[in-house]
């Protein structure tokens, strides 16, 4: 489901490059994560969000789960989710998402949703609800939860934090002087507030942020932006091209090379991120149990 917003069409540059290709999704746990999402009609950010590591993150075992909907309230013009009028939350889903991450005997999940400005705690009682369900169904599995900016509701973010998920993420997806054509209604500051009262309010979570390239940013922009990001106590940080869902959202500028991915990853080691995972096909969730590791280590090492 594309958004109703008007970008376009502006030309893309050229053929995407060979590193920019993926595997058709294949094995035996890929076939039984995508039976169970039909059978039980669950919503994946793997597919609504069209990404190129979904064969490859369930062969491993682990999924992104999107709760409260299929339908946001917002306009980010580089997301294929819709946003159209949204439904009620629904009471069963933190029970449901569980029971499929018993079910589907999952290692490490990501929970993320749409944007939900029209409820008054921007769902935080449904992710926090998720959370304990989770625990309580499958006390070995690691919690990731990738949230929206809740309007900068810090009580609802209490809320969440006072679950102790293992990873909390909220993502800046590009630097500040983009946020007007790409997320008109999100805040570059009010992002950065997320992740600096989840590390006052939280200090055992670890704190995860990210950024897509290739949306016309200089790498100036870039590099502040990671600083900002280290500044506000982001531990972890993904970096991954951008790709536009259809020619109607937001262009994809250049396609940048693995070599400067390289080169960003390299940055934000210096700056002391605990891990930075950078790449053409990188995205939020992409080696998500690894960089919980990596995370881990760093804050008992």
């Amino acid at each position: 489901m594309n958004r109703n917003v008007t970008i376009g069409p502006t030309p893309e540059p050229g053929a995407k490059p060979d590193w920019l290709k993926v595997k058709f999704p294949a094995g035996e746990n890929y076939r039984r994560i995508d039976r169970y999402h039909r059978r039980q009609g669950l919503n994946s950010v793997c597919r609504s969000a069209a990404c190129p590591n979904q064969g490859e993150c369930w062969n491993k075992g682990t999924a992104t789960f999107m709760i409260l909907g299929s339908n946001c309230t917002r306009t980010c013009s580089f997301c294929n989710i819709g946003n159209r009028p949204t439904e009620s939350p629904d009471p069963q889903e933190p029970k449901k998402v569980a029971m499929a991450i018993t079910e589907l005997k999952l290692n490490h999940a990501v929970i993320t949703a749409v944007t939900r400005d029209d409820l008054p705690d921007g769902g935080a009682s449904q992710f926090a609800a998720l959370v304990r369900e989770i625990k309580t169904s499958s006390p070995n599995c690691t919690i990731e939860l990738l949230i929206p900016d809740l309007q900068g509701n810090h009580e609802a973010l209490a809320q969440i934090l006072q679950e102790a998920p293992h990873i909390l993420g909220h993502n800046l997806e590009t630097v500040p002087r983009l946020y007007p054509r790409a997320r008109p209604e999100a805040d570059y500051q009010r992002s950065l507030k997320i992740l600096t009262h989840t590390r006052k309010l939280a200090p055992a979570v670890i704190t995860k942020s990210g950024l897509m390239l290739g949306m016309g940013e200089e790498r100036a922009e870039v590099i502040a932006a990671l600083q900002d990001l280290r500044d506000n106590g982001c531990q972890i940080v993904t970096l991954g091209q951008y790709l536009a869902p259809t020619r109607q959202h937001h262009p994809v500028v250049r396609y940048v090379t693995p070599n400067e991915f390289s080169d960003y990853a390299e940055t934000g080691r210096s700056f002391g991120f605990d891990h930075v995972e950078a790449g053409p096909l990188v995205r939020s969730s992409y080696h998500a149990e690894e960089q919980f590791i990596a995370g881990k280590a760093q804050l008992h090492g």
